[in-house]
């Protein structure tokens, strides 16, 4: 491990992957990522992967349409996949307000160059036969909305950004952050000590840690969300094409094909909160406590 970079970035998961291999991309080769156990032991790993560019703020939605169109690049620059499945997705309109939004939505999209369209219950049906439509007003629809693999996605960035030229250390925990006098950082580390004139935070499920570590105080707290695989359904494995993503705001819920059968998972409002007391360092790969 190299005792200097101009960016340290902390945290192995797809965001901070993504972080390094986008400074490579703008020419910054002298940059290291450092990781406490290996590239996405974290919130990356528990990820369900479904990627969408509805979104209320315009920015992120630009960003999230960028981003969709990378992963095509990430694969033929790197020769990895990233476990693309455009498939196209419904995000459902149960009230007439919603319908409204998603409405505005579509004009924003049209603004911003991308090709989202507005369906009837009828026309819901025509493209996803197994949705029940009552009480459902309309829909909007995402041609580019699908899925991938988090983490084949995070390793495609991580070779990417060593192409770039980057460092990517594991196994290796950050324990302090201090500030130099010049205004340069000492970042402290199981494995030893790198000056960085920058320091990226992309802790994850850890970044209040990360933060605490410079004195900085950051109001997160992970919550714990339930989704579920099923196994194969008959109508399901019939198909010849993948089913969309359905996303179901007023229900809470999402929708998506897995395999030959669904994963279903759960955003609902009274969540419970985990780890409130921080997240252990140890944590990664276990899942959570089953609360159906």
């Amino acid at each position: 491990m190299k005792a200097q970079a101009r960016v340290v970035v902390i945290g192995g998961g797809v965001v901070g992957c993504s972080v390094l291999y986008h400074l490579t991309k703008l020419g910054w080769q002298d940059v290291m990522l450092i990781e406490r156990s290996e590239l996405t032991s974290g919130s990356t790993w528990h990820a369900a992967g479904g990627f969408h560019t509805l979104n209320g703020d315009t920015n992120m939605a630009a960003l999230q349409g960028y981003t969709i169109g990378l992963y095509d690049e990430l694969e033929k620059r790197t020769g990895m996949s990233c476990g693309l499945h455009h498939c196209g997705g419904l995000t459902l309109a149960d009230t007439p307000e919603r319908l409204d939004m998603l409405k505005a939505e579509r004009a924003k999209h049209r603004y911003m160059g991308l090709e989202t369209r507005m369906l009837t219950p009828a026309e819901i049906v025509e493209i996803a036969d197994f949705v029940n439509v009552d009480g459902v007003l309309g829909a909007l629809y995402d041609p580019l909305d699908g899925h991938l693999d988090p983490s084949g996605t995070t390793h495609a960035y991580a070779k990417a950004a060593r192409m770039g030229g980057a460092e990517i250390v594991t196994q290796n925990r950050v324990i302090e952050t201090n500030v130099r006098a010049d205004g340069d950082w000492d970042v402290i580390t199981e494995k030893g000590a790198v000056v960085a004139e920058h320091v990226v935070n992309a802790g994850g499920l850890w970044a209040r840690e990360v933060a605490s570590m410079a004195g900085i105080y950051l109001p997160l707290l992970p919550m714990a969300h339930q989704y579920l695989v099923t196994e194969d359904v008959p109508e399901v494995a019939a198909r010849e094409q993948e089913i969309p993503h359905v996303i179901d705001p007023g229900g809470e819920s999402y929708l998506r094909q897995e395999g030959k059968g669904f994963v279903i998972g759960f955003y609902e409002q009274p969540c419970e909160p985990w780890s409130v007391d921080g997240t252990p360092w140890d944590f990664g790969h276990e899942l959570l406590n089953d609360q159906f």
